[in-house]
């Protein structure tokens, strides 16, 4: 018995060896990203950094983050503050988000038109700062694509720079060795020029050769003519750039004084080849998109991945568009960036209403239905802890219109007042055989884009270079918070300070002479840099030993790498190891500078609290309760501004008092109460969600806030009285505005009219108020608590309809509320409602935009609450229609 089993077992154990063995699942994308950073983190002691938002930090270059390597732009420059732990870096590994789509990198025009183009996709780099260089950059690709990943090294073709005999530059002879040491065979090894292989920042800067990874898709051939000839089955992976050199304002080469690595391999494209894909859009990052973009309403058939010809309809072109598109849109408002009108703003509103025409008019499906792909992009993507404020705003942003106007004049005028994207015009003039000037619209667009050339005088990476290797202290600021208060004046510190280094805007000199602009950079400074949302001081320098008084306006303060620059026009010759006296200018600010204060609150202001102020470690200060802060990279210590409490005191949950308390590196006021007095006189909304304040202290402020008092009896104050006294303010502020009159009586007039219309509008909420809880309590004594209310009530303002509501649901917080008015000298219906919070039966936003569209009309709003207009001669019948509606929801 016992010989029987063995046998059995040893013939099972035989026909488990002879059976085939069944292909490996591919990949998943998320097993893909993590086997990158787990290989270089964990095998070869890179450090994780995380993405930075897709918005740029502090680099107007940019209107997108558009690969790896942007957040480290001030390692490659030398501009890093030493403080700062991204100045330790040495060996760092991350997978950036990233968005192309306007400015020099653009794939807007590309995405749907072929199946590996997007606006946002993610670059998974490695970096080397000073560490290794080449050979250990080529020989980890190298190991983590053919024994990580498991691609076929016969597959892979590798390109380098052949040298560029115009600029003088020779061969990469020291990579392609690498290589044919490593074992790739010469016939996959390809030189090529500086278009394919010479990598470079910008115009001017860091730059230096690249060595390019390519995989054959079809494989078993010699496919090394179709390396770099756009051919879709020959595709670029991973771009490796040794940054060896700094290209100079006049075009020239110069050896940078530490060699660098960055490396990008696109996440989206790396997908494909380890899933078998030849496109990107049929991969696990995107097949549940396109999948849910059919179920949720497209009427047509679902994705067939056809391109060009093949695609007639242009339906697979339209479900690329969505997907890419909802993608970038989720990501970059997560990010902050809104739809807007200049800008990257402009550049998301464009793709979004690209997005909006495509699925709308190709895909024929309803309104809303970009929208709900929100949530699946948010699980795909859930590494980077999208959030719902992406879903609310794509929901709420309107078709776009259709008007069409072919000129190109008529074309530039709708783009630049309107907002409407240019492309756009061009595609619906496409659909109907029209076309716009494209030379005359360019003429247009180029005589509107002229800007003035940046005037400003940084360090370069080699000047900061060269100062550290001379051994230049850092610049001593701190100077810049030792003001104090002297009988109701600030008192600025005294400075004397000695020139260390100069700088012409091309290389350290020892001497300025007269009449030249410059970068002056001493030992100490009491004047503040340009950092954290503060504008850097202004002032003059005096020259200690000269027998004139020769002065020195100081134009700007930049910070770089620890050094502090003023930038300078030189009104007499200067030298390295001259000493001057340091001079900020001190006048009392004039009204149009008190426009710039932030808003406080006034009760803090009678408080009279002290400001404290505090240098802790970055991640001892954000574990501050209530901590604010703004999108900067901070420097760690940081500073923390609190007021009434210390810092110390709110760590750790010390106290359970609230104050204001934020990261701060400017210069505040000692006391609060310094302020004595403020009146906010302007708010206006500048994009959706920020409003700009503008405030008054002080003695103005006390002028501003009697003058509406002698203008406006408010107790004797009807509504209506109100109402067209805040309407005939705005248009004296218009008439004001346009009047040829002096400047500081126009600035008068204008301060004088916004504490008006300021006060009026105060007294209009006062009276809408007012109103509306004489109605609420009057419809309560007439219905009682119900469980339903729906009634009419007499006003011509829809403010004063919503307040009625409020009130009502506050008193009945169980009460499912409808109120209609009708407006009397336009016929219109008002419509307001609010529904009990995680109501079962209606949200109210269903609720309004029901009845206001059986009235003709349109409503808006939350599940809460909600509004809207519509028309109706007989207000009974339309009451009876919406609490028939809410009848039939509860009955459900």
């Amino acid at each position: 018995c016992d010989q029987q089993v063995a046998l059995c077992v040893t013939t099972d154990r035989r026909r488990r060896r002879r059976a085939p063995s069944a292909p490996a699942p591919p990949l998943p994308a998320v097993q893909v990203r993590s086997t990158f950073l787990d290989f270089f983190r964990q095998k070869h002691g890179h450090l994780l950094v995380p993405s930075s938002p897709v918005r740029p930090r502090g680099d107007p270059s940019l209107l997108f983050v558009n690969a790896g390597m942007n957040q480290f732009k001030p390692i490659f420059l030398g501009t890093a503050d030493p403080r700062s732990p991204m100045a330790s870096y040495r060996r760092v590994v991350n997978s950036q988000k990233c968005v192309r789509a306007g400015g020099k990198h653009n794939d807007l025009d590309d995405v749907g038109r072929d199946t590996y183009h997007h606006t946002f996709f993610e670059m998974l780099g490695t970096w080397s700062f000073g560490d290794y260089f080449k050979e250990e950059a080529c020989r980890m690709a190298w190991s983590l694509l053919t024994e990580h990943y498991g691609i076929s090294a016969d597959r892979l073709y590798v390109s380098y720079f052949g040298g560029d005999a115009a600029s003088g530059l020779q061969s990469d002879e020291e990579t392609r060795h690498i290589w044919l040491d490593m074992g790739v065979p010469p016939g996959h090894l390809l030189p090529f020029g500086l278009k394919e292989n010479f990598w470079e920042m910008g115009d001017s800067g860091p730059c230096g050769p690249c060595t390019e990874i390519h995989y054959d898709h079809v494989g078993g051939r010699d496919a090394a003519k179709l390396v770099n000839a756009n051919s879709p089955d020959v595709v670029e992976i991973w771009n490796l750039v040794f940054m060896q050199y700094n290209r100079e304002a006049d075009l020239s080469l110069r050896r940078l004084p530490q060699f660098s690595v960055d490396t990008g391999m696109g996440l989206e494209r790396l997908v494909s080849v380890l899933q078998g894909k030849r496109s990107t859009y049929d991969t696990d990052l995107f097949t549940p998109l396109l999948h849910a973009l059919h179920q949720v309403g497209a009427e047509v058939a679902p994705y067939g991945g056809r391109t060009g010809s093949e695609d007639q309809d242009r339906v697979d072109l339209a479900y690329r568009v969505v997907a890419d598109h909802i993608r970038t849109l989720s990501v970059c408002i997560a990010d902050g960036v809104h739809p807007g009108m200049s800008g990257a703003e402009l550049v998301l509103r464009r793709i979004l209403r690209r997005a909006v025409r495509f699925c709308m008019e190709v895909l024929q499906a309803p309104q809303g239905t970009l929208a709900s792909l929100v949530p699946t992009v948010t699980h795909l993507l859930v590494k980077y802890k999208l959030n719902h404020s992406c879903q609310n705003c794509v929901l709420s942003v309107s078709n776009p219109d259709s008007a069409l106007l072919s000129p190109a004049s008529v074309a530039w005028s709708l783009h630049r007042d309107l907002g409407f994207p240019l492309d756009l015009v061009d595609l619906m003039l496409e659909d109907r055989g029209v076309q716009v000037d494209r030379q005359e619209l360019d003429r247009i667009i180029a005589e509107n884009h002229k800007a003035g050339a940046d005037l400003s005088v940084m360090l370069d990476v080699l000047s900061l270079a060269e100062l550290q290797r001379l051994g230049v202290p850092h610049t001593d600021d701190s100077l810049k918070y030792g003001y104090r208060l002297e009988k109701d004046r600030y008192e600025f510190p005294t400075c004397r300070a000695t020139v260390l280094a100069l700088y012409d805007g091309e290389a350290l000199v020892s001497e300025v002479p007269e009449g030249r602009r410059c970068g002056v950079v001493l030992d100490l400074t009491c004047f503040y840099s340009e950092q954290g949302g503060q504008s850097h001081d202004r002032g003059y320098f005096t020259r200690v030993s000269s027998s004139q008084d020769v002065v020195f306006p100081v134009e700007a303060v930049l910070r770089a790498g620890g050094y502090v620059v003023h930038q300078v026009t030189a009104a007499d010759s200067l030298e390295t190891g001259d000493q001057v006296h340091l001079h900020l200018d001190q006048g009392s600010l004039s009204v149009s500078q008190l426009q710039q204060v932030e808003r406080c609150v006034s009760d803090m202001v009678t408080a009279n609290q002290i400001v404290h102020s505090q240098e802790l470690p970055l991640q001892r200060a954000k574990s501050i309760r209530g901590l604010r802060t703004v999108d900067e990279v901070y420097p760690d210590p940081v500073r923390v501004v609190s007021v009434g409490l210390p810092a110390s005191e709110l760590l750790d949950h010390q106290t359970d008092r609230e104050t204001s308390v934020e990261l701060c590196c400017g210069t505040h006021l000692l006391r609060t109460g310094d302020i004595e007095d403020l009146v906010i006189v302007s708010e206006r909304q500048m994009v959706k969600g920020i409003s700009r304040v503008i405030a008054v202290t002080g003695r103005e402020a006390a002028r501003v806030s009697s003058w509406p008092h002698v203008l406006i009896g408010r107790s004797k104050c009807s509504l209506d009285s109100a109402q067209r006294l805040s309407k005939e303010v705005g248009v004296l502020s218009d008439a004001v505005d346009s009047t040829l009159i002096p400047q500081w009586q126009r600035s008068e007039l204008q301060a004088r009219l916004k504490a008006l219309q300021r006060s009026s509008n105060t007294t209009v909420r006062k009276l809408e108020t007012r109103e509306a809880a004489v109605r609420a309590q009057a419809l309560l004594e007439k219905n009682g608590r119900k469980e339903l209310l729906v009634d009419s009530v007499e006003t011509d303002y829809l403010s004063v309809v919503m307040k009625t509501v409020n009130q009502l649901s506050s008193v009945a917080p169980l009460s499912h509320v409808m109120l209609l008015a009708h407006q009397q000298h336009s016929g219109k219906v008002l419509c307001a409602c609010q529904v009990p919070k995680d109501s079962p039966w209606i949200a109210a936003s269903d609720w309004a935009v029901a009845v206001c569209r059986h009235l003709g009309g349109s409503a808006g709003g939350s599940a809460l609450v909600a509004k809207g207009t519509g028309t109706s001669s007989d207000i009974s019948k339309a009451l009876r229609w919406a609490e028939q509606f809410a009848r039939q929801k509860t009955q459900r």
